[in-house]
């Protein structure tokens, strides 16, 4: 698929959306809202796609909304705008299968909003992360990154400015592994792997486990459904006991 803002492509089971807009640090415009939700139907409606990443291109991951893009706007139009990036946060966050982030360089705003939909983040020590939008007169990354970070280290951001470092970021919750850059693409392949040789409806059901809540009622009726499809017999048959 061709997009104007950000690339695509699906190998061995792994999409790669890769933010492109280099040259304005990957900052999120309307036209890459739209080319996300687009990504994330062509990801959800591909059988064979395990696994989405999302990275971006050049030194950062995302540096936030193109606020240049709003100069001039009206209120209808900045509203339009808003709720065009709410539809891709959304779009990224209810995929079915796994994705991860893989944060190189700052993220920030937007960018921070994106890392926080996905399932968790891989990042180099350079990368960065950042929620100003209060302090520059905006609401935004009020509703995910608290519940992963918790109430107070949301709010010393945003009210602040303070950045995460990536080890920061990691104590936190909101990273869950740290790599050299030299080493982030074959982190990432290492986990592609992994999830290829696992259940896709497992992981799935897993995921949506997690997401609406972790209720017992919804674990055992992904139980229920794991038994019907009698799909977990191929991942026993693979199963052999640690020794160590």
């Amino acid at each position: 698929m061709t997009f104007s803002t950000l690339r695509y492509g699906v190998v061995t089971g792994t999409a790669t959306l890769t933010l492109d807009r280099p040259e304005a640090r990957n900052a999120l415009n309307r036209a890459m809202c739209d080319d996300i939700v687009a990504a994330a139907v062509a990801a959800r409606t591909d059988a064979a796609v395990t696994l989405v990443v999302i990275r971006g291109a050049g030194p950062v991951f995302c540096a936030g909304a193109d606020l240049k893009e709003r100069k001039g706007m009206s209120g209808d139009e900045v509203r339009a705008r808003r709720l065009a990036a709410v539809a891709a946060y959304h779009a990224i966050e209810t995929l079915p299968m796994p994705v991860i982030a893989a944060v190189h360089g700052a993220a920030i705003g937007s960018g921070c909003e994106i890392a926080a939909c996905c399932d968790f983040v891989i990042a180099t020590p350079q990368a960065s992360f950042a929620t100003p939008e209060a302090i520059r007169g905006t609401v935004g990354a009020t509703t995910r990154l608290p519940r992963i970070i918790g109430k107070p280290l949301a709010k010393d951001m945003m009210f602040t400015g303070r950045k995460l470092s990536a080890e920061e970021a990691r104590t936190a919750g909101l990273v869950t592994r740290i790599v050299e850059a030299a080493a982030l693409d074959a982190a990432v392949a290492e986990i592609a792997s992994a999830i290829a040789g696992a259940s896709t409806e497992a992981l799935r059901q897993a995921k949506r486990c997690i997401d609406e809540g972790a209720a017992l009622a919804l674990e055992l009726l992904a139980l229920e459904e794991n038994i019907a499809r009698d799909t977990w017999r191929a991942g026993m048959s693979g199963f052999s006991r640690d020794k160590s």
